[in-house]
């Protein structure tokens, strides 16, 4: 249909990653933030990592040492139309994370998703102010996809 916006979505796992996540899931995290962000046109890509590959993302791109959750890197040309990205997820933190929360794995990855989308967005979390709003607009979009509360800012 000539009104359906046009998204191009990959996602990709490492073979030696220890969790397999729902790609489709994963498709309609992206899908609802765009839609839910009026964007019409988007080309993400999602790796599903380990934690030694991320940390190595981590230590190159942004010299942190260590592991983290997610990566994004926007890839859009300044200006363009097309929000073009990538996010990086470690499904070892993923699985790490959701024990200790005590929630399914695949949520947390959720969580990840909608994260490094409203990154590729313009949310920032530097600041306290923008991390509250940021988890604020995760858990509100992770209620809408039926996941509910992932991060927990409701209890926080």
């Amino acid at each position: 249909m000539e009104d359906d916006p046009a998204y191009r979505i990959e996602v990709s796992r490492r073979a030696d990653a220890p969790w397999e996540a729902s790609e489709q899931r994963i498709r309609q995290a992206i899908e609802h933030v765009l839609r839910r962000h009026q964007r019409r046109e988007a080309t993400v890509s999602v790796a599903l990592v380990n934690d030694p590959h991320i940390a190595e993302l981590n230590e190159c791109y942004l010299g942190h040492q260590g592991p983290t959750d997610v990566l994004s890197f926007d890839l859009s040309e300044e200006g363009a139309a097309r929000l073009e990205g990538q996010i990086v997820i470690s499904l070892d933190t993923a699985a790490r994370e959701a024990g200790r929360r005590g929630h399914a794995a695949e949520a947390e990855v959720l969580l990840y998703c909608v994260h490094g989308m409203l990154h590729l967005l313009g949310y920032g979390d530097a600041e306290p102010e923008q991390a509250a709003r940021m988890h604020r607009r995760e858990d509100e979009l992770l209620s809408e996809l039926g996941v509910g509360v992932v991060y927990g800012t409701a209890d926080e």
